[in-house]
């Protein structure tokens, strides 16, 4: 890294990593022969006070998802999305 700010950088990429391992993200596993990795790319991002000055160093570690093939590196997709009847009784209940 080439920045004045490397030590923050480096901080919030510590923080991440030791995140990830704690929460037990990953699990290394030997690699199939015939398969690639996904890859993964590092976003930075500087929270900022409303003064405009720096409050937070962010560093997320993204895995590329994109790169996956159905058929290959998934079969099925999920996406969990609630019903526009199920959303009103909540609602009803939280009025009652």
């Amino acid at each position: 890294m080439a920045s004045s700010e490397v030590k923050q950088w480096k901080e919030s990429v510590k923080s991440e990593m030791d995140f990830i391992v704690s929460n037990g993200t990953w699990v290394l596993v030997d690699l199939p022969p015939g398969c690639i990795t996904i890859g993964c790319k590092w976003i930075f991002k500087k929270k900022l006070k409303p003064d405009g000055t720096v409050n937070k160093f962010n560093a997320r570690l993204l895995a590329k998802g994109f790169k996956q093939k159905e058929g290959i590196n998934y079969v099925d997709t999920y996406s969990p999305v609630a019903r526009l009847t199920t959303i009103w009784v909540l609602i009803e209940l939280a009025l009652v």
